[in-house]
């Protein structure tokens, strides 16, 4: 008999989503010899060791383990780590992260804010007493030095914790060195601030003002007796922080690198590596153009080794841009209608490969994640696979259907792997192609099949997951949950066990679940991607089209159809129940932007261009501005809106003015807002009694 204290909610809050005990974050040696990676002791452990493997026969050690570093002690987050934890959508403990030297012989992370190294050969680590709170520190290349960030300033000791000495040190309180700017960090993928150089003598290190930026207070009215939290936010059309670029030597000697930033002021990548000069990818703010540029790090000027432009807008991809040992430049770009993969200025795929990351760089090859293009001869709904790319032709490194993705080096290959028929990820070593060894999981097994078939809907083949009850006879039309997320950047029909878990238990409560990805998700084409652009509205489209679509092919009951999400997702929700109403017979958003003026710069104008110059568009895409608000004419249908009050990414004021407006126009709706939570929900009971909450919502509202 299934207790509360086992139920699916209770597991999968206290499990965060069966993560826990997961290896993740892996490093390979350059020779080879050994494999770095992150794991906590079991399935509800939240506490990351820091683990070495031996790629020849599996052996593990452990190399840092944070309980015996802390003594025992309960682990303390200064507001600068819990922000950079947010930005990531960190909710474990322990060993978050951490950087090693060139050869992975020694380790640096954080504790508490203290710094700690590992030598990973002997597998011992130590404090090294300097100032705190330690933020990102990093080891140089050739394991003598470690940089890292603390006060704002950044500073650089001896490994042996020698020599403590501030590099850079800000002029001004809303000044950092070395730390990513906030949108940055939560839209471009860019979580660091600073970067050694390969010799060891010097680091690229970015200088950040947020004099410009606006100020937001995030108070928590459930203690009204503490301090407002005082947040620089970039919204839509307002300033973004000033951000610039140092080559510092360490003796503190600085020279500026010296870019158009007036016309380029988003610094959205940063490489350096032996194969050739630091490398710098700078967007346009209407990210309708960037240029890679190449700099004298003894000068700090500049060349342009690249440019491209786009009329909607430009994509940023992980592992690029980068040099090949050769110096050539390794690029992903939007050519011909695919995604591809460019190595100087020839493409090295085509249409049958939709390319979404570069893994790994050598000699011989290139190492990519990617899916299938809109040429392939199957579609392989919801797969990502990875393949070496050469002059030579493609070839395919994961073989099981599912999603994949990889780490390299030294012959030796972390191939990590997720398919629907097993729960979790499975972790295998392979050496020249052959598998030596796996890396254990401690994760729990959900005790939960996802009964689901991957299909497409509609005449635009929308990418769909379709969930049926675990036990459903298959005679009686169900009541149907939409469950999507539908935008950019948040596929949700993929090829993976564990995705479709919540999916799957709402599908047990009596629903059948759809999960549609429709225009604007990636994954298929650059234009399919793009076709949101200056109109968000079109995703709603596409939900539309795929439910009725199955409903010719599964038993659905139209008369009763319901749609929940989160983040975008709750945007969708909220835009479904106002605005098609005739389809949508309740709703259940959740974190939802409803107001796109409050969101940050460099996502909201990517996609809706510039407030200040097409406020048309904001308004068309608004919901606390849509004139169907003010309206009399029913159906109002049931919504519940849902807020964690301290959200620093999706604020709380979106909840509060679409109440207001609902309010105003006559709208039923129920607001339940969660003291203390942000945009992530890691809190234990708070994640089980939402998704308890949610059911009996959507059981009272479609009867």
């Amino acid at each position: 008999m299934t207790t509360e204290a086992d139920s699916f909610p209770r597991r999968h809050a206290r499990t965060q989503r069966f993560t826990l005990g997961a290896p993740r974050a892996f490093t390979v040696a350059p020779d080879g010899s050994r494999v770095a990676f992150l794991r906590s002791s079991s399935g509800t452990d939240r506490a990351n060791s820091l683990w070495i493997l031996d790629p020849t026969d599996g052996g593990e050690r452990l190399a840092a383990d944070p309980h015996a570093l802390l003594e025992g002690a309960s682990e303390q987050l200064s507001p600068e780590e819990r922000a950079r934890r947010e930005r990531s959508r960190e909710g474990g403990a322990g060993i978050v992260g951490y950087a090693t030297d060139a050869a992975l012989e020694l380790a640096s992370f954080a504790l508490s804010g203290r710094l700690f190294t590992a030598e990973l050969r002997a597998g011992t680590a130590r404090e090294l007493r300097v100032p705190a709170p330690v933020i990102d520190p990093r080891p140089s290349p050739d394991g003598r030095h470690i940089a890292y960030v603390a006060q704002g300033a950044l500073r650089v000791t001896g490994a042996e914790g020698a020599d403590d000495r501030a590099l850079a040190e800000p002029e001004a309180d809303q000044v950092t060195y070395g730390l990513a700017e906030f949108i940055a960090a939560e839209e471009m993928g860019r979580s660091r601030g600073f970067w050694w150089a390969p010799e060891s003598d010097r680091l690229l290190v970015a200088r950040v003002d947020d004099t410009p930026v606006r100020r937001w207070w995030i108070a928590d009215p459930a203690h009204p007796e503490r301090e407002p939290q005082h947040v620089a936010y970039p919204a839509a059309g307002t300033e973004n922080a000033d951000v610039r670029l140092f080559v510092i030597d360490l003796d503190g000697g600085r020279t500026e690198v010296v870019w158009d930033r007036a016309r380029y002021p988003y610094l959205a990548c940063v490489h350096w590596s032996e194969a050739g000069a630091p490398l710098l990818l700078v967007q346009t703010r209407d990210q309708r153009g960037q240029v890679f540029l190449a700099v004298d790090p003894d000068t700090g000027s500049t060349r342009m080794v690249h440019a491209d432009e786009d009329p909607t807008w430009l994509e940023l991809f992980a592992g690029v841009p980068c040099w090949s040992p050769s110096g050539q430049l390794v690029r992903i770009a939007d050519e011909g209608g695919a995604r591809v993969l460019a190595v100087g200025e020839r493409p090295l795929t085509g249409p049958q490969l939709h390319i979404r990351a570069v893994l790994d760089v050598t000699a011989d090859d290139v190492l990519v994640s990617a899916s299938a293009g809109t040429e392939a001869e199957s579609p392989e709904t919801g797969e990502v696979h990875v393949y070496r790319v050469n002059e030579l032709g493609v070839e395919r490194v994961s073989q099981e259907p599912g999603v994949h993705s990889a780490v390299r080096a030294g012959g030796v290959t972390v191939l990590v792997s997720a398919t629907l028929d097993s729960p979790g990820t499975r972790v295998q070593v392979l050496h020249d192609g052959k598998r030596t060894a796996t890396v254990r999981s401690y994760a729990e097994v959900p005790g939960l099949s996802p009964r689901v078939t991957l299909t497409e809907g509609g005449a635009r083949r929308i990418p769909c997951a379709v969930l049926m009850p675990t036990d459903y006879p298959g005679d009686t039309p169900l009541p149907v949950l939409l469950d999507p997320y539908a935008g950019p950047h948040g596929p949700r029909v993929v090829a993976a066990h564990n995705a479709h878990l919540t999916s799957q238990w709402f599908a047990d409560q009596g629903f059948a679940v759809i999960v549609a990805d429709g225009r604007g998700t990636p994954g298929r084409s650059p234009a399919w991607e793009k076709a949101v652009h200056r109109d968000f509205t079109l995703t709603l489209d596409d939900q539309i089209e795929a439910l009725q679509d199955l409903a010719e092919r599964y038993p659905l009951d139209l008369s009763r159809v319901a749609v929940r999400g989160w983040s975008y997702g709750g945007y969708l929700a909220a835009l479904a129940v106002l605005r098609r109403p005739d389809v949508i017979h309740a709703g259940i958003a959740g974190a939802p932007v409803t107001d796109w003026r409050l969101y940050d710069t460099h996502y909201t104008e990517r996609y809706l261009g510039n407030p200040v110059e097409d406020p048309a568009t904001y308004t068309r895409n608004s919901l606390v501005t849509d004139e169907g608000l003010s309206s009399p004419a029913e159906p109002h249908r049931p919504l519940m809106i849902i807020h964690g009050l301290a959200d620093d990414n999706v604020v709380a004021a979106h909840t509060l003015r679409l109440s207001s407006a609902l309010l105003a126009a006559g709208r039923p709706h129920e607001v339940l807002p969660l003291s203390g939570v942000t945009h992530m929900t890691p809190q234990e009971q708070v994640a089980e009694n939402l998704l308890l909450l949610q059911v009996d919502f959507l059981k009272r509202s479609l009867a």
